[in-house]
């Protein structure tokens, strides 16, 4: 007969051995999604399967990286930095560095090192007053390099502080500052302006019919005016991204649902054309067009739930290639009867946008920028 004190031993020992295995068997199960994301520079996948063209700056988690022939390299630490611009000649980035109470905008080499600080936002010293703080976002340079634009919190109202649209020298001499936009209280206000010839597009944010918060894009040709609307409050469009030709605009359309289509509409210089979504099973955010006109970048999660990831888009999605012509007859002399019918030409498949990552977190509030 088993003594009591052997039996309890085996119990024990049993009990050890099932609860250790359960364990590491439903860790196999679990989903990935609750790991925390790899930063862009770890070695999965090394290099990436996609190469894009150029070079990509994205932000994660307060860094600046840059994609280049399928590798990432980190720009600056991680310390708040984040909405990478490029200048028009390609030559230096525009960014945000976030700090606790305040942000500003700097500008960098495409390395990541600071060349110079454009804004000073923080509060003056011994001032206790945190409303003398102010918080600069989203900045684009015009097209000559002179003009900075921005979104910016002023006007400020107590408690209601809004984001409107603002310009200034890129020298930073705050005497040539410009209040462009009227944001709407109580909304967020203004931003992502895009230059363009004659003005600005800018997100702008207001309550709809129905009471809710939507967004609209906006077209402004001068300071102090909102300028007018280019899309519907239906619509809830927001985040325009111009094509490298400037005859298109990609943006995020919601529809007022818990969606996030990628849109494209032609741009003539005043107006968009008619509305065409070109991804509707992703939650979309950030499009940037490729310098070379080969596709749209964007970021979405890479599953339910999941942490922001890199995809692209290529334009045979969106741009399919004319259709072949039809054969002609061969040449060297008459011919008696019909000419052969042609085959049908068989439906091109469907192009499906391209994850580039698996494993990181990108930051879905801020812009890419893509250099060639």
């Amino acid at each position: 007969m088993i003594s009591r004190f052997v039996l309890a031993v085996v119990l024990i020992f049993v009990m050890l051995a099932i609860g250790t295995s359960t364990y590491l068997y439903v860790g196999t199960k679990q989903s990935k999604v609750t790991a925390p994301p790899e930063k862009p520079t770890s070695a999965t996948p090394r290099p990436q399967a996609l190469t894009l063209p150029g070079t990509l700056f994205v932000a994660q988690s307060g860094a600046l990286y840059s994609l280049n022939s399928g590798r990432f390299h980190q720009l600056t630490p991680e310390a708040g930095w984040t909405q990478p611009s490029l200048y028009p000649s390609g030559q230096y980035l525009l960014a945000v560095k976030q700090n606790r109470a305040y942000s500003d905008v700097y500008i960098l080499n495409l390395y990541g090192t600071v060349v110079r600080q454009i804004t000073a936002n923080s509060a003056p010293p011994r001032n206790p007053d945190t409303g003398a703080n102010h918080w600069s976002f989203y900045p684009r340079l015009s097209g000559d390099g002179s003009t900075l634009w921005m979104a910016y919190d002023e006007p400020k109202y107590g408690y209601d502080v809004i984001l409107s649209i603002w310009t200034m020298p890129i020298s930073g001499d705050r005497r040539g500052a410009k209040l462009w936009t009227n944001a709407n209280d109580y909304t967020g206000g203004d931003v992502q302006p895009i230059p363009v010839p004659g003005g600005a597009l800018y997100t702008k944010y207001d309550y709809g019919p129905d009471s809710k918060l939507i967004s609209q894009v906006w077209f402004t040709t001068r300071a102090y005016s909102s300028g007018r609307a280019l899309t519907s409050a239906a619509e809830d469009c927001r985040d325009p991204a111009l094509s490298p030709d400037g005859t298109k605009v990609a943006m995020i359309c919601t529809y007022e649902k818990q969606v996030s289509y990628l849109t494209v509409a032609s741009w003539d210089g005043s107006s968009f054309g008619p509305r065409r979504t070109i991804v509707s099973d992703q939650l979309v955010a950030q499009p940037v067009w490729a310098p070379d006109g080969s596709g749209i970048a964007y970021l979405a999660p890479g599953v339910a739930a999941g942490p922001f990831q890199l995809w692209f888009l290529p334009k045979a999605a969106y741009a399919p290639p004319p259709a072949p012509p039809p054969p002609t007859p061969t040449p060297g002399g008459p011919h008696n009867g019909p000419l052969p019918s042609p085959s049908p030409t068989p439906p091109p498949l469907p192009v499906k946008p391209i994850q580039v990552t698996t494993n990181d977190g990108f930051d879905a509030t801020s812009p890419m920028a893509w250099a060639a």
